[in-house]
């Protein structure tokens, strides 16, 4: 619902006109307004959102773990009544004595991760109350008002340094996807309008077909009357008017699938009829390998994945070295603590307490485990890197190949627009000789099937120009036509 009055008011902006016949909605809208509605209320663009938006928050999270986290934790109501197992500490017997207590604890602490060093600082203030029932009955408060700590582990991967590398680089390409998400909807937008396109054409060329046949059957008759026709030529026509009837059918069908595949596409529910406008100006554009190159590297996420694989071997990489030889980490303790029967006594006369070590984990004999994983994690490295060169050379190889293909639709939309004006006279002429006796049946078919397939060719030759330029567009994400980079409003739906 979100974007409902967004659409309204694109319809108004653009002028749509709305014209209700019962049930029925028209809509009058252009390839750019169709490829608008697609990136804005079609399934596939609601999805693209969702998808950035489920990595701007994992971005968000990443952020999050370098800022220090205030927590609060507590265990309230802890009763026990149970029997424990005691030992003399003079005979070493043991005993079962009754247990008969309620504990009670609160603690509230601040924790800080470092980023240069991966270690963690932490502040902490905590009180705890212990109530004795049996054998005896008391109560104590043990209170720490204050404790630091400091973890800091030694020769480990840190994690910290390398997600701050890999995590802005990968809600980067999280962002330059999602920017080609909606280019490929544009993408398919276009194809879809362009089948509507040729679908209403057939059904136009249908209809013409039949009347044109009948105007040319009336006349056939009028001549096989009086002899100037042979009967072979009036069955051809009267065979190829049935023909046009049952055409009409298929093409009628075939368009309103089209129609239906389009509309939902689109998000429209209920009855909407579609009238489509073809583009009228090509544009002239003339594409550069060089220049398509450079501006897909450095605008689309394919080199951005191609070095997040590359820094993804890395980290591996040195996770693998630091898990091999000594492992160590320092631990250090300085806080303030007391305890008394009382909340004022637990805070008085505070005593000191300061707590530091150093563990260590040697591996003596681990039959070349750390060792082999280090060979596997830099043999897989370097496997990502000849992938990645492979795979860029066969990606630029694709984009010269659109490129060449490109460049030549231009003029083949030119020569087609001259073929069609062509085969729409040749037909005129043939069918005026055809009305005065001068032209067969069979060569008047001939020049309106060629007038018909030059008319299909025409608007098939203009579609693939489209359908090419937006290809090459989502590779490099860059307008050639208005000569600018593409760009969407992604500050809007991430809210940052």
């Amino acid at each position: 619902m979100k974007f409902l009055p967004f659409i309204f008011s694109f319809f108004f902006l653009v002028k749509i006109t709305l014209a209700q016949d019962s049930q029925k909605v028209v809509l009058n809208l252009s390839m750019d307004e169709v490829i608008e509605l697609a990136r804005e209320q079609s399934q596939l663009a609601v999805m693209a959102r969702h998808s950035l938006l489920a990595n701007y928050w994992q971005y968000r999270s990443y952020r999050a773990q370098y800022l220090p986290s205030l927590n609060l934790s507590a265990s309230l109501g802890q009763y026990n009544r149970s029997l424990v197992a005691l030992q003399n500490s003079q005979t070493g017997e043991f005993d079962y004595v009754q247990n008969h207590n309620l504990q009670n604890s609160l603690e509230l602490s601040v924790n800080q991760k470092i980023e240069l060093t991966g270690g963690q600082f932490s502040i902490l203030t905590k009180l705890n109350r212990l109530d004795q029932f049996s054998p005896i009955s008391n109560k104590i408060y043990n209170s720490q008002p204050i404790n630091i700590t400091y973890l800091q582990p030694i020769n480990s991967f840190n994690t910290l340094k390398w997600d701050k590398i890999v995590e802005p680089k990968y809600f980067e390409k999280a962002k330059r996807e999602y920017i080609e998400s909606m280019e490929s909807i544009g993408i398919v937008a276009v194809n879809l309008f362009f089948n509507v396109i040729s679908a209403k054409n057939d059904l136009d060329i249908a209809n013409d077909n039949l009347i044109s046949t009948k105007k040319q059957l009336d006349i056939a008759e009028q001549r096989y009357a009086i002899g100037t026709i042979s009967n072979n030529d009036l069955l051809s026509l009267r065979l190829r008017y049935h023909n046009s009837q049952l055409e009409i059918g298929d093409k009628e069908l075939l368009y309103d699938m089209a129609m239906l595949k389009m509309t939902s596409f689109l998000g429209f529910r209920g009855d909407v009829h579609l009238n489509l406008e073809i583009p009228k100006e090509i544009p002239f554009v003339m594409l550069s390998f060089d220049e398509v190159v450079e501006k897909s590297f450095k605008n689309s996420s394919f080199m951005l994945e191609r070095e997040l694989n590359e820094l993804s071997a890395r980290a591996d990489v040195k996770r693998a070295e630091s898990s091999h030889g000594v492992q160590a980490s320092i631990f250090a303790r300085f806080g303030l603590n007391q305890k008394g029967e009382s909340l004022s006594e637990a805070y008085s006369n505070l005593m000191d307490q300061e707590i530091i070590g150093l563990s260590l984990s040697v591996p003596i004999l681990d039959w070349g485990l750390s060792k082999g994983k280090i060979k596997l994690a830099k043999s897989r490295e370097e496997v990502i890197k000849t992938q990645n060169e492979k795979t860029v050379m066969e990606y630029e190889q694709d984009i010269l190949i659109k490129v060449l293909q490109f460049n030549k639709l231009y003029r083949q939309i030119e020569l087609s627009k001259e073929a069609g004006n062509i085969s729409e006279q040749r037909y005129r002429i043939a069918d005026e000789r055809f009305r005065n006796g001068a032209l067969s049946v069979i060569e008047l078919n001939t020049a309106q099937s060629e007038m018909n397939s030059a008319k299909a060719r025409e608007i098939s030759d203009i579609a693939n120009f489209w359908i090419n330029y937006f290809n090459i567009q989502r590779l490099s994400l860059f307008n050639f036509i208005e000569n600018r980079d593409v760009r969407y409003n992604i500050e809007s739906i991430t809210n940052y």
